[in-house]
């Protein structure tokens, strides 16, 4: 039997159609419903399905009123506040493309960003590093929109450009990734496929905002069926979360790996008598982690994989756990193989991971790069770049990347752009950079250099905080005589890896 998982049933993206409107399809019916609360430690800042759709249409017709004209891009410079899915949602509303962008990164790293996408709009909070531009519009007035009368929804194509996100890509150059509106229609699959999720739930995501994790797992999808979102406040700490959780009487939990972690280093035990089960993406969740939390919580944490071409598409679910060791199995509508060069290998056999073409939550393509597109599919199949082996059942094992991609908190991080940034500072002669695991389950992003001596390692810290957001940023630096390369001359990253973790 091959490794190819088709599974067809699942109904077309209707037309014509918005992202925002599905989002919000139901916030005339639940318009007195909490739709958000945002947790702090002793109160809750609450938004109601009516004042959401409100603020968010008002958005729009403020964005209109700006001159911008549907498929504009729009670039968000937001931080950690309700501003950043208002402004998102106002955008797709008005038929514009805003650009979410993490808070985190540096006025040089978003300089590159303008200069691709050159956008009509930069919503800005001042708190957050950008470039000064002519076409910054500045927080207050952004807030200002919401009280604005309501726009109409933009319908359209479903496979007209809707939204970008960038990702790291294996050139050091991050990409910029198009999604159409259809996008959040493919998301449905998930709410049976992974979360399990109902109109009745209390979603709290443990993220930021400004994260696409958060954005999509956090926010849009609760909405779109009806349920609750928590947001715990940008001051919470980990430690703080077992509080929050039981306070709000949130059923599903959504993390990245090292959130439950942080919880677990300060709660042996916790008492969440409202908690169903709890999520991970992002990376890797390790297997101590995942049992030390239910022993904790007697919950089990439901795992997912995905990308940001595509979102997740491969997860366990309540209704579906994951055998032992592998990541769960395709949702119910995807079509998903593991393919080998010549097609999908046998079952039991390592391959890349793969996703067809005609699956509605896959990209549109990078912005401005055909041949980095088109590089990426094999036929009609989406390589995803990991590597992957289906058992007999259908569940697919992770295997790892075939690349040198590292993960930083569940984003992909390039350690060509690390390197390439680095290679900068005076005395360098030659960097690396890889991820590597500096005690069990932990892994951290570790710059590997020559020089004729040692460099200050407070100095380095400083130019890669100044020049590379938080999350790119190396936690080691490891003074070398020389570094490994191949018979062609190529550095060889995993042996880098090989080397640290053999001296530990």
């Amino acid at each position: 039997m091959l490794s190819l998982c088709a599974s067809h049933g699942f109904t077309p993206c209707p037309a014509p159609f918005n992202l925002a409107a599905h989002v919000l399809a139901q916030a005339t019916r639940l318009a007195d419903k909490t739709a958000l609360s945002i947790v702090g430690q002793n109160a809750c800042e609450d938004w109601t399905y009516g004042a959401l759709q409100s603020a968010v249409r008002g958005t729009a017709t403020g964005l209109l009123q700006l001159g911008l004209i549907p498929g504009d891009i729009v670039l968000m410079r937001l931080g950690n506040t309700v501003d950043f899915p208002l402004a998102y949602l106002g955008a797709l509303a008005a038929g514009l493309v805003p650009v979410p962008t993490a808070a985190a990164l540096t006025a040089p790293e978003v300089s590159k960003m303008i200069d691709t996408l050159s956008p009509k709009a930069i919503l800005h909070d001042p708190d957050v590093a950008c470039p000064a531009n002519a076409a910054c519009v500045p927080l207050d007035a952004l807030r200002a929109m919401r009280d604005l009368p309501p726009a109409n929804w933009h319908m359209g194509d479903p496979d007209r450009l809707g939204y970008i996100i960038y990702t790291s890509g294996t050139s050091g150059k991050p990409s910029a990734v198009m999604h159409a509106h259809r996008a959040i229609w493919a998301r449905q699959m998930m709410f049976d496929g992974w979360y399990g999720l109902h109109e009745g739930d209390r979603v709290m995501h443990a993220g930021a905002f400004n994260w696409t994790y958060t954005l999509g797992t956090g926010l849009m999808d609760p909405w779109t069926i009806g349920a609750t979102a928590l947001i715990p406040d940008a001051h919470t700490a980990a430690a703080d979360l077992p509080d929050r959780i039981a306070r709000t009487k949130a059923s599903i939990f959504a993390a990245a790996p090292g959130v439950y972690r942080q919880i677990l280093k300060h709660h042996d035990t916790l008492s969440l008598p409202g908690l169903r089960h709890g999520l991970s993406a992002g990376e890797k969740l390790p297997e101590a982690v995942r049992a030390a939390w239910h022993t904790a919580t007697q919950t089990h944490i439901f795992e997912a994989y995905g990308m940001s071409e595509c979102s997740t598409f491969l997860s366990a679910s309540p209704q579906q756990p994951a055998t032992a060791g592998s990541l769960g199995q395709p949702q119910k509508g995807r079509r998903i193989a593991i393919l080998g060069p010549v097609g999908p290998v046998p079952r039991e056999t390592e391959g890349t991971i793969a996703i067809h073409k005609s699956d509605p939550g896959l990209m549109l393509g990078y912005l401005g790069a055909p041949d980095q597109t088109a590089a990426k599919f094999q036929g009609d199949w989406f390589l995803t770049g990991d590597q992957g082996q289906m058992g007999s059942d259908g569940q697919i094992t992770y295997l790892g990347r075939n690349d040198d991609m590292m993960n930083a908190g569940g984003f992909r991080v390039s350690p060509i752009e690390v390197e390439q940034t680095l290679a900068k500072f005076p005395g360098i002669t030659a960097i690396g950079a890889t991820e590597v695991e500096v005690r069990p389950d932990v892994t951290v992003i570790a710059a590997f250099y020559t020089s004729d001596s040692a460099l200050d390692e407070a100095a380095l810290a400083l130019y890669a905080q100044a020049n590379l957001a938080r999350y790119k940023q190396p936690r080691l630096y490891v003074h070398l005589p020389e570094l490994p390369m191949g018979a062609n001359g190529k550095l060889l990253r995993r042996a880098l890896r090989a080397g640290f973790e053999a001296q530990k």
